[in-house]
């Protein structure tokens, strides 16, 4: 449904895996063995998780990230995942996307980050056209890149609120972006996690829920207008 949106993006051939509801850990799974394993192009749709989830980027540690007491009260179960970027708190209201592809299939798209996702934006604006002021922003912190060069990270934005983590892993002959969209959150969840040591600027000015956004108030905006 969304190809014809797309129509005036370059766009891969792909095979498309929709999913509902499966777990997280059995999805990152699948994602690094296709990365890893496989010479196609996938694009990965999962309409929630089974269970509440801390989900942390590769380099992430839980000392500095997540409000432990908590989490080992009520039993959160927690992962590390294979790709690098932030910790994000996942659940039934949220929306995975992910693209798994070759460094040659996009010729206009060098495989770093940012024009990884100004690729992808180009995707996601059409879809998101008419519901809100869509656009990526640097954040403020920094990425690694190799030899040892860094570069400021992208977030998706609607307006000045973010409504969604990324992050990204590069191999020689493909890389891996995937999303976590916030369709919708229980606030109180947000309760588990910490402000990173690096936050944002934006972050560390204002609540954690002043800053995020979620999909779903978008629509309803659109619709009642």
């Amino acid at each position: 449904m969304t190809l014809p949106l797309a129509r005036n993006i370059r766009l891969p051939l792909m095979n498309l895996l929709r999913l509902k509801g499966l777990p997280i850990l059995q999805q990152l799974h699948i994602e690094e063995r296709l990365l890893r394993t496989s010479l196609d192009n996938w694009c990965i749709i999962n309409d929630g998780t089974d269970a509440l989830t801390t989900v942390m980027g590769i380099s992430g540690k839980p000392l500095e990230l997540l409000e432990l007491e908590f989490v080992i009260q009520d039993e959160i179960p927690v992962i590390r995942r294979f790709t690098g970027g932030g910790t994000v708190i996942v659940d039934q209201g949220t929306i995975f996307v992910t693209f798994i592809c070759n460094k040659d299939v996009i010729p206009t798209v060098q495989p770093y980050p940012r024009p990884i996702m100004n690729w992808s934006s180009l995707l996601y604006k059409e879809i998101f056209e008419g519901i809100g002021d869509f656009h990526l922003r640097e954040n403020g912190t920094f990425m690694k890149l190799q030899d040892a060069c860094y570069q400021l990270a992208l977030d998706y934005v609607f307006g000045d609120r973010k409504f969604g983590g990324n992050a990204q892993s590069i191999t020689k002959n493909r890389w891996i972006h995937h999303t976590s969209f916030l369709w919708n959150y229980d606030v109180k969840s947000m309760a588990y996690l910490k402000l990173p040591l690096r936050a944002p600027t934006y972050r560390s000015v204002c609540s954690l829920f002043s800053y995020l956004s979620f999909v779903f108030l978008f629509l309803y905006i659109t619709c009642i207008d």
